[in-house]
């Protein structure tokens, strides 16, 4: 396994993360994706004889439509849809992007676009198929304004019915200018009809990074991991130790509903609160696929508590930070299990990108330990879930492993893994929060006025993993 060491200030660019649609106006969510654009072209030694002929019956399909069909039929578009109908049969975070679809990728990158600011993916089978679904809105932007919430389906943008377009198709009609705006019908109680939302698109630019004081104590919330990401954590604990005598006496570290970002700046989180060691590794089928991400010396709190929240919407990026700090025992994990997104998507341009762009899965990434986040998420070390004033107590969240031919840990696909393993499993009763309350955060911040206590529960969280 080929290991990548990394300083501080000259981080390498590894990958991204939780889908660069996860900072778009709407987009396929916690796609981890690797950085190294690679050029086009067959392994033609790999493909047997048997696929050529098959790929010979494709041709001839081709033909006899192109020839005898009842009308001249547009030949660009039987071909994007023979190609979107093969990358439907992989996971849900493999597609193709059209030229102006992988332009708009590369600009969400950058942590600024114009949109409604929600993360999204599509199902290909079930009864949600064809449909986009929210996996995240993001803070601050006109879809968490309207109050959309996780799970949320759309089912028709501007009167047009989104079952028959890809997720590219759909995401690019969400998208749009500054201040126009887009009427969309949501369905988020199965049993009941859609309901319409008038939303006015905005410029998104994603504040990454947010923190305040708290007592004695730091509140840093990472809302996504953009370009800005980490600039954004040195200037939040810069600002911390200015603004709290001596510094701060631990940080709450929130995660919760961060679908993900760049791989690299994940990393650059995770580095900044260890002392060296691994990070995360990726196992692909080839080698080039399978590495090992490298921390540098100093853990810039140096050793103070950390209380990490996360839930149901934290995903990809944010579960590799998660992971590393747990694997590492160097903080608590509060909150309910994760997302499960555990997969690399390698963005392949083709023709140079003249002709679009694939983003295929290559590889799994894993934590220090070796854990496969893959349709299992991270644990929490202290299980927390919380319901508010109007919402249903037993409501399950979709995660990764509930997606249609989602990848399993370990094998090829997973359609066969029982889909109770998929959701909340959680044996504590949800503490009810009233409006306006935190109490995941009050929670966290007790764990960390209690030193006794918080070191007690670090070393059972620890000797606890040690067994698994």
């Amino acid at each position: 396994m080929k290991d990548v060491h990394t300083d501080k200030k000259s981080r390498r660019k590894f990958g991204l993360v939780a889908s660069t649609g996860a900072l778009a106006a709407a987009a396929v969510g916690g796609a981890l994706i690797s950085a190294a654009l690679l050029s086009g072209g067959f392994a033609r030694s790999t493909i047997s004889a048997d696929t050529f002929r098959q790929l010979d019956l494709f041709g001839e399909v081709f033909e006899q439509v192109h020839e005898n069909y009842v009308t001249p039929p547009d030949d660009a578009a039987l071909i994007r849809g023979s190609i979107d109908g093969m990358m439907s049969k992989l996971d849900p975070h493999s597609s193709y992007m059209s030229p102006d679809e992988f332009a708009d990728m590369q600009e969400q990158t950058r942590g600024s676009f114009a949109g409604l600011g929600i993360q999204v993916v599509m199902d290909n089978d079930g009864p949600d198929k064809g449909l986009v679904k929210v996996i995240a809105p993001i803070d601050d932007t006109p879809a968490a304004r309207a109050g959309m919430q996780p799970n949320d389906l759309i089912v028709a943008i501007d009167g047009e019915k989104v079952q028959g377009m890809t997720i590219d198709q759909a995401t690019s009609k969400l998208k749009g200018p500054k201040g126009t705006r887009v009427e969309i019908s949501v369905v988020r109680d199965r049993d009941k009809p859609p309901f319409k939302l008038s939303l006015i698109r905005d410029i998104i630019t994603v504040q990454s990074v947010a923190s305040k004081v708290e007592g004695d104590f730091g509140y840093i919330r990472i809302a996504t991991f953009s370009e800005q990401t980490e600039d954004g954590l040195k200037k939040a604990i810069k600002d911390l130790n200015r603004e709290i005598k001596g510094g701060p006496k631990g940080i709450v570290l929130d995660l919760r509903s961060n679908p993900g970002g760049l791989l690299d700046q994940a990393v650059a989180v995770a580095d900044t609160f260890l002392d060296g060691g691994e990070i995360v590794s990726t196992r692909g089928r080839r080698p080039k696929d399978t590495l090992r991400e490298m921390g540098t010396p100093g853990d810039e709190l140096g050793g103070k508590p950390i209380v990490v929240l996360i839930n149901g919407g934290t995903a990809s990026a944010s579960e590799i930070v998660a992971g590393a700090l747990q694997d590492r025992n160097r903080a608590l994990l509060l909150g309910t299990r994760s997302f499960g997104k555990g997969s690399v998507q390698t963005v392949i341009p083709l023709q140079n990108g003249a002709q679009g762009a694939l983003r295929l899965t290559t590889a799994r990434y894993y934590t220090p330990s070796g854990r496969s986040i893959q349709a299992r998420g991270i644990e929490p070390d202290i299980d927390m879930p919380v319901v508010y004033p109007g919402q249903d107590e037993n409501a399950k969240r979709t995660r990764e492993a509930d997606l249609p031919h989602a990848l399993s840990a370990e094998g090829a696909a997973a359609p066969e893994e029982p889909k109770e393993e998929s959701g909340d499993k959680s044996s504590v009763e949800p503490v009810k929060c009233p409006e306006g309350k935190d109490c995941q955060l009050e929670r966290a911040l007790a764990l960390l006025a209690d030193a006794t206590g918080y070191r007690r529960a670090l070393a059972d969280a620890g000797a606890k993993l040690h067994q698994q």
